[in-house]
């Protein structure tokens, strides 16, 4: 499938850093729900399925990139708000997308 730069365009992409991890209790894969300062965005919540790959201290105060436009979803009791990103190696680890240096909380990613 191909897709146009007015696709891309259509996605609101921001830096955000995590303020506080929680374990999911009952969620199909192990996860964590984030909190994420988004800036001016304000804090959002997030459930990722990242307990495989990163203990919550490795998570606490990191810069991460997210989709803040898609709509709420229900996952494991808990409304997640917006989607992080992360690249998946060959072996299946995820590897969450962050800016380097560190971004202005909120920066649109372009």
């Amino acid at each position: 499938m191909t897709a146009t730069i007015e696709d891309f365009q259509k996605l609101d992409i921001r830096v955000g850093r995590i303020v506080d991890v929680k374990v999911v209790a009952g969620a199909r894969k192990p996860s964590f729900r984030l909190t994420i300062d988004l800036g001016p965005l304000g804090m959002r919540q997030s459930v990722a399925a990242l307990q495989t790959d990163y203990e919550p201290a490795d998570l606490l105060n990191t810069q991460v990139v997210c989709v803040v436009n898609f709509p709420p979803r229900r996952v494991a009791g808990v409304n997640s708000e917006v989607l992080v990103l992360a690249a998946t190696a060959e072996n299946g680890r995820l590897n969450l997308l962050r800016p380097d240096p560190e971004a202005d909380l909120g920066s649109p990613i372009t």
